[in-house]
């Protein structure tokens, strides 16, 4: 039944049934501890991967001995970096040592070797003072992969490849003769058994002496033409190398730097974990038949008989005592199973090796000659230290290739399983942490080659380790990944919720994964090992669905990089559900059966029901409850924080679902933010720790509050703790960011508790939209097809209103005609135009501005023209005319409004860093006040979204029987066929809630019932079905029907009609065809397209199409001579030939079709290039026009334009052009002038 819970400071009354027995973990450590990782580990692998750097000769050693972050000398706090555009960084220093070997000279220095981006606690980077965020990639994690295709007869063939994390593939096939081949780094196949005879069996028996006597194995000897291991050692380097002299040398050298080199090949910690995982014997030998007795080699005991079965426990016997080869029975035949050699280290070794930090298997052979030779603790310690590398090995080693091509041969007889590559098991997350680390190694490694050339050029004797090492390939190779890297993204700070899932977004896409244009149906897919890992709900629509997903509730990522989820152990030997937490990666968890978090547990702790319903692998199961091995931990762990936060999920149709998950994330921040009433419960601990509220950092007392300030005296010293609150600071998408507090003087506060309010959170919880009074009834039509009527009451009382603020920036730099100055002083502008410019040419904070208004007064030295004799007279006897300038001034873009609430000057003399050329740089900031209007979007959290049709009086909106009008009235036709059914109960349980003054919490997948809604509607005194008789507002009578009413909780979303309005008569035309540009950033026209056309024809409307297709579009002279007539009020000319029909037949000449324009008689058309003369007499410069052909361009001031004269009105990055309905060809000319930018 409902039980109230407290989050924060408010109390919800909750309908979950599952107990949480375990904290959601932090919502952004994927972020945090990877880059902790990058910081303590990450950086220290990579030097130690390219120690020592020695010179040609050997005598020079360089070495990278320690390094650290110089955290005391960060320039910039995270604030000032956003404001000064820099990066947020730390010095990294590195201690560096350099030896002469000839001299046994050492010298040691510590280099600086560039500043290093740092996180900042939100899990963000600042890169030139914009946030941005790292993405996790999903790939293809190192390791072996088998799978089968089957041929024309039905016969399964086999194949597998050998997946590095760097370095050669190899990939083994199997053909319908039985021959089994392979490929080496995707070159040409060979026969297996050479690459074998390669790596040490010279002859045939030795062979089949060793992998067993098989008769696909014995084809492949057959088919192979090498009998010794030089031949096979010839015919491999054949196959590599191509056209150069095969010597047995070059050809062991060549195999050994292709495979068991550490530099040239590496498996990676997670490659050598799958490794040795899969190649394993005792995963291969369960329930398998000995084929003769399995002897123990130390005590020389039977553990198996010949013909008996191999149990689990045997196998993982087998596997720890070193033995690598075993014969198996199958269906009467002899197989040979053999393993890679590799062994738990602690099942030989009996004293503690905690502190040699071994966590993988080791090398088994080698291990043995280390304890077969010593016999003391220390020395065994100090040798696996010696032999680490041997130990676990970084490359691939021999033992690793013949266990692969023992699996090959073995999966014919079903030895072995074929992978699934979508599995979970098989994917990991590259996060930050390494995608740095990646890049930082390329950095490095391409330093080593200027090292290495300085190291030969420079005088031994006077040689430093800092005249050694250049710094600029490190920098440039991290430069390039947080600037232009496709993980590097932009962050989307809409709203907190789109902040904190934009942090647990995992991508598919980006080097070294997938392309949106190879990925299948399979790799988007939904997959049964995503449970609890990555949320089935939570992805884009459209080309990159599936492809970009979201990390589960209370997923964890492993130190391997693969996603865990947990669970509750149940203990079989009582059937007791315990309280113990266990994390399982995806292949884990597929030898277990789980139950469901809902299934009912008694008293004692024991399920309730004798049979279960579990899942297992990819089938449901209903067992017995004592098969049950483990047990959800929550309701809400298969989904994301977003789908987490939409009640009644399990009553929404999937694909509603998504959309609802999606545009709760581009839901704009109000001016009075309210937490929903129907919630789910997890509001808080996304608002928390999304980063966006400021807390606590240490229990103490409140001693002072103000709208922008709060201190808290602490407990434990007695000291102040300042928080400076944000006040209207604009977010990276152009919506407000500000923050109110929530505690009063004197208040006590423990560690951690929420101090105030952020963008979009009420009461520390996450408040995207508001709580309205609906009702699904249609009214006269305008809530047809999804539309939306509203009451006048949303608009007059501000229920959704949000606060927009807009950057605008203007640069005064120094041109080839002399420096720009920012001024009052503008030429042709009059002192009314200038009313709220001060004195130094700039806005005053608070003016109200209107577009064409000026922000920014600034005039550029303009091309002097050669003088007359005349004028040089005049010039000399009444002294120096006013040098010329023209008008470059800031001003508000076309269609944007509002108050100027921040002017920002930064300029050499203040020591501010401007970029090169630049003397002064102006920001101002435009706030805007947008009220609902028509043509918004709104949206529900269940999909259900629509546009705004019409603004109602409230009068006119129909009304409930005690008078109260609805605010919105919704189309009921938008619920059957959408299947998202959360919405009718969600607005049930809302309209009794309200009525109780209750807040709920109804969790997903464990939420409120019909009849737990049914009591509450009673407990509230409405009937039980939710309707309830309305009235018309116009005319008071009743509607036939009753109408289901109720709160419903509503978003306004970041597509406004105030960004999307755009008219324009003249403007930017593109350079080719002389076409308007397109979208309203360019400030383009509207496209009349061919289906457009095909209208006016089918209409008959000849003229109407001749005037669109001519002097609307591209009849360059047409349309100015148009345009002078429409403004004397004359007739309007006839109009010419289009530009477009011009350049089509510049085409077809340049093909050498000999194409003429013949008129009515037969006789050539001239059609001339307009020359320069007529556009001389064409020129009209009306206000608007911005017909590029008129502009005079001086080819020598081509730097004297300056970036606020290029058309394209908004910085628009070059993926939005395309969405904008922008081609190539659409440049116009001042892109071409103005090539500084």
């Amino acid at each position: 039944m409902v039980h109230p819970v407290q989050v924060g400071k408010r109390t919800r009354m909750s309908f979950g049934k599952v107990k949480d027995v375990t904290e959601m973990p932090n919502l952004i450590e994927v972020q945090l501890d990877s880059y902790q990782w990058f910081l303590r580990e990450g950086l220290h692998e990579v030097f130690d991967d390219i120690n020592p750097i020695t010179n040609f000769t050997g005598n020079l050693v360089l070495e990278f001995v320690d390094y650290k972050l110089d955290m005391d000398n960060i320039k910039y706090s995270v604030e000032e970096c956003k404001e000064r555009d820099s990066t947020y960084a730390a010095p990294l220093k590195v201690s560096v040592r350099l030896q002469n070997n000839e001299t046994g000279e050492i010298k040691e220095q510590e280099v600086f070797m560039g500043d290093f981006p740092l996180m900042t606690d939100q899990g963000t980077f600042i890169i030139n003072g914009a946030e941005r965020v790292i993405v996790s990639q999903l790939v293809r994690s190192p390791g072996v992969y088998y799978n089968f295709n089957v041929d024309k007869t039905g016969k399964k063939l086999y194949s597998s490849t050998v997946i590095p994390n760097r370095g050669a593939w190899l990939e083994y096939e199997t053909d319908s003769n039985d021959i089994i081949y392979v490929r080496i780094d995707k070159t040409r196949k060979l026969p297996i058994s050479i690459l074998a005879r390669a790596m040490g069996f010279g002859s045939d028996a030795e062979l089949l002496e060793y992998f067993g006597e098989d008769e696909r194995f014995k084809a492949t000897i057959e088919k192979d033409n090498t009998k010794t291991k030089e031949e096979a050692l010839l015919e491999i380097y054949k196959r590599l190398r191509p056209g150069e002299p095969p010597t047995v040398d070059s050809a062991v050298s060549l195999i050994d730097s292709l495979f068991f080199d550490a530099k040239r090949y590496d498996l990676s910690r997670v490659g050598r974990y799958k490794f040795n995982k899969k190649l394993a014997l005792n995963l291969r030998l369960v329930n398998q038949i000995a084929a003769i007795d399995i002897i123990n080699p130390e005590t020389g005991e039977i553990m198996v008989e010949q013909g008996k079965k191999i149990s689990r426990t045997t196998a993982e016997e087998i596997q720890n005592l070193g033995i690598n080869s075993v014969d198996i029975l199958v269906e009467d035949k002899v197989v040979r199973v053999i393993g890679n050699h590799f062994v738990d280290i602690n099942k030989f070794i009996s004293f503690d090796i905690e502190d040699l930090n071994i966590k993988e298997y080791v090398h088994y052979p080698t291990l043995k000659e280390i304890l077969d030779n010593y016999d003391d603790e220390e020395t065994i310690k100090e040798e696996i230290k010696k032999n680490i590398t041997r130990l676990i090995p970084k490359h691939i080693i021999k033992d690793d290739i013949f266990a692969t091509i023992s699996y090959e041969i073995g999966l014919a007889y079903s030895i072995g399983y074929v992978d699934d590559i979508d599995h979970l098991g098989n994917r990991r997350l590259r996060s930050v942490g390494e995608l740095l680390q990646n890049q930082f190694r390329i950095g490095l490694s391409r330093m080593e080659r200027v090292v290495k050339e300085r190291m030969t050029i420079q005088d031994q004797e006077a040689i430093t380790p800092q005249m050694l090492i250049n710094i600029r390939p490190v920098a440039a190779a991290i430069k390039e990944f947080f600037g232009s890297s496709q993980l590097s993204q932009f962050m989307d700070q809409t709203n907190p919720l789109s902040e904190l899932t934009h942090k647990r977004r995992l991508s598919a896409l980006g080097p070294g994964g997938l392309s949106r244009e190879r990925a299948g149906f399979e790799v988007r897919d939904v997959h049964h090992s995503h449970y609890g890992r990555m949320c089935p709900i939570e992805t884009p629509e459209g080309p990159n669905i599936g492809l970009i997903n979201s990390l589960a509730t209370y997923a964890k990522v492993n130190e391997y990089g693969f996603i865990e989820t947990p669970y509750r152990v149940v203990d079989k030997v009582n059937g007791v559900i315990t309280d113990e937490i266990r994390y399982f990666t995806a292949d884990e968890e597929d030898l277990y059966l789980v139950a469901q978090a809902k299934e009912p547990i008694g008293e004692d702790r024991k399920f309730v029901d004798s049979r279960v319903t579990v899942r297992s692998k990819h089938d449901i199961l209903v067992v017995n409850a004592e098969e049950v091995d483990l047990i959800d931990v929550s309701a809400r762990q298969i989904v994301s924080v977003a789908t987490a936060m939409i009640p009644f999920l399990e009553n929404d149709d999937a694909s509603r679902a998504l959309m609802g998950s999606n545009m709760q994330r581009q839901a704009v921040p109000l001016l009075k933010p309210q937490a929903p009433i129907v919630g789910t419960g997890i509001e808080f601990k996304a608002a928390v720790d999304s980063g966006v509220l400021p807390k606590a950092k240490n229990a103490g007392k409140v001693t002072y509050v103000s709208a922008s300030e709060i201190r808290v005296k602490r407990d434990s010293d007695g000291g102040t703790d300042v928080y400076k609150l944000l006040k209207f600071k604009r977010s990276n998408q152009g919506t407000c960011i500000n923050q109110r507090p929530l505690v009063d003087k004197g208040e006590i506060v423990f560690k951690n508790q929420v101090l105030a309010d952020g963008p979009s959170t009420d009461l520390g919880e996450i408040a995207l939209g508001k709580n309205i009074r609906m009702g699904f009834i249609t009214w006269e039509g305008y809530n047809y097809e999804d539309a939306m009527l509203i009451s006048e009451e949303l608009v007059r009382e501000d229920v959704f209103t949000s606060i927009h603020i807009e950057e605008y920036e203007c640069e005064a730099r120094d041109t080839k005609l002399g420096p720009e100055e920012i001024t009052r002083d503008i030429p042709n502008v009059s002192e009314d135009a200038l009313k709220d410019i001060d004195d130094r040419g700039i806005i005053r904070i608070g003016a109200e501005v209107r577009s064409g208004d000026v922000l920014v007064g600034k005039v550029t030295p303009k091309g002097e023209t050669e003088l007359t004799a005349e004028e040089r007279l005049l010039r000399a006897i009444f002294g120096e005319k006013a040098r010329e300038v023209r008008d470059t001034s800031l001003r508000v873009p076309h269609g944007e409004a509002g108050i100027i609430v921040d002017v920002k000057v930064f300029t050499r003399e203040n020591g501010d860093e401007l970029n090169p050329g630049v003397n002064e740089l102006v920001r101002c900031y435009i706030a805007q006040k947008r009220k609902i209007s028509v043509g918004d979007k709104m949206a529900g959290r269940h999909g259900n979204k629509g546009v705004i049709s019409r603004v109602l009086p409230e009068e006119d909106m129909p009304f409930l029987p005690d008078g109260r009008p609805l605010q919105i009235c919704l189309n009921p036709l938008g619920v059957p066929s959408r299947m998202n059914i959360g919405q009718v109960l969600e607005v049930h349980l809302g309209w009794a809630a309200s009525q109780l003054g209750w807040h709920i919490a109804t969790p997903v997948f464990d939420g409120a019932t019909e009849k737990d809604i049914e009591e509450c509607l009673e407990k509230a005194g409405y009937n039980a079905n939710g309707k309830t008789v309305l009235y018309d507002g116009r005319t008071g009578e009743a509607f036939d029907n009753e109408v289901t009413v109720g709160i419903m909780y509503i978003l306004k979303l970041a597509h406004l009609v105030d960004d999307k309005i755009h008219a324009r008569s003249t403007g930017p035309y593109s350079l080719v065809t002389q076409q308007p540009l397109g979208g309203k950033a360019q400030f383009g026209g509207q496209r009349f397209g061919e289906m457009e056309v095909w209208a006016l024809e089918a209409y008959g409307a000849a003229h109407t199409l001749q005037e669109i297709l001519t002097v609307k579009s591209d009849d360059v002279v047409g349309r100015v001579k148009t345009y002078e007539a429409i403004v004397k009020g004359e007739n309007i000319p006839e109009p010419g030939v289009p530009e477009s029909f011009k350049v089509l037949i510049k085409e077809l000449q340049a093909l050498c079709l000999d194409v003429k324009v013949l008129n009515d008689e037969n006789q050539e058309v001239r059609l001339k290039e307009f020359a320069e003369e007529d556009m001389e007499d064409l020129e009209v410069n009306i206000e608007g026009t911005e017909d590029v052909v008129s502009e005079e361009v001086n080819i020598d001031d081509s730097y004297t334009l300056s970036e606020d004269e290029v058309e394209v009105e908004e910085e628009v990055e070059f993926e939005n052009f395309a969405l904008d309905g922008f081609h190539e060809e659409d440049l116009e000319l001042d892109d071409f002038v103005n090539d500084e930018h």
